[in-house]
């Protein structure tokens, strides 16, 4: 594909609670006015309900007119074993990085768009760049903060992460009967899930072991510290186009 921008973002940095999802959207440069069109924008700005419905259409699109789409679901095991091999900015390099090329094939003629997660948003640039491997050496690749909403390709990839981390979530709650709220520490539906979810011999498998607020919860509950997440941790999800078109929105 020449001529195409890939715009880049996650979900879920800071939930304490379910995966990190992070999403790259591919789409032709004379295509972008389409997403003006349906509404597209910045995840935070819009509705539950809006977002929704955006992300139908990108997935209607997405299929009619060939955009490629990736999406890295990031469990809490893989999460926690990062942790202790690096922080969260080098794993998100990773799945940046991964986001991408399950995405489409490398492209020298694309610009890569990232919503940078480092607090040094060049450097991002430059780890995601190193960590794509070969065959985008031609590609330009701009790293910024709040790109998400500054640029329409990465506001519809923030879409569709927040989407799949949101019905991630929802999922969880249904199958576990908790109210887990948003997943976010802040949330004090989040916090009593947690407390709920760490009772047993080990914390439950959907929280971030990782975390203060587990290790906090589980102190106060255990008086011990919290235990060292094993080997093991499941890979990224990658889900395929048909697998996304056939959700329920």
């Amino acid at each position: 594909m020449r001529g195409c921008d890939i715009g880049v973002d996650e979900a879920g940095r800071g939930s304490v609670i379910g995966p990190l999802v992070v999403c790259a959207l591919v789409v032709p440069e004379e295509d972008r006015g389409i997403l003006v069109d349906i509404g597209a924008d910045d995840s935070k700005k819009l509705s539950k309900k809006k977002r929704g419905l955006v992300a139908t259409e990108i997935a209607r699109l997405s299929d009619a007119r060939g955009w490629g789409v990736g999406e890295i679901v990031c469990s809490p095991s893989r999460i926690d074993q990062g942790m202790k091999i690096g922080n969260l900015n080098s794993l998100e390099v990773e799945l940046f990085a991964e986001a991408v090329n399950s995405a489409t094939q490398p492209n020298g003629q694309c610009r890569i768009l990232l919503d940078a997660c480092d607090v040094d948003a060049p450097r991002f640039g430059r780890n995601v760049e190193s960590a794509l491997g070969g065959g985008w050496e031609g590609c330009r690749i701009v790293s910024e903060h709040g790109m998400d909403g500054e640029d329409i390709v990465v506001g519809a990839a923030s879409i569709i992460a927040k989407f799949r981390r949101d019905a991630e979530v929802e999922r969880l709650s249904r199958n576990l009967a908790i109210e887990l709220g948003s997943g976010y520490p802040s949330d004090p539906l989040s916090r009593a899930a947690v407390r709920e979810l760490s009772v047993g011999n080990l914390p439950h498998e959907c929280l971030r072991w990782s975390w203060s607020t587990v290790s906090d919860i589980w102190k106060e509950l255990h008086r011990r510290p919290v235990p060292i997440r094993n080997d093991g941790a499941t890979h990224p999800v990658q889900s395929s186009l048909d697998d996304w078109n056939q959700q329920e929105w």
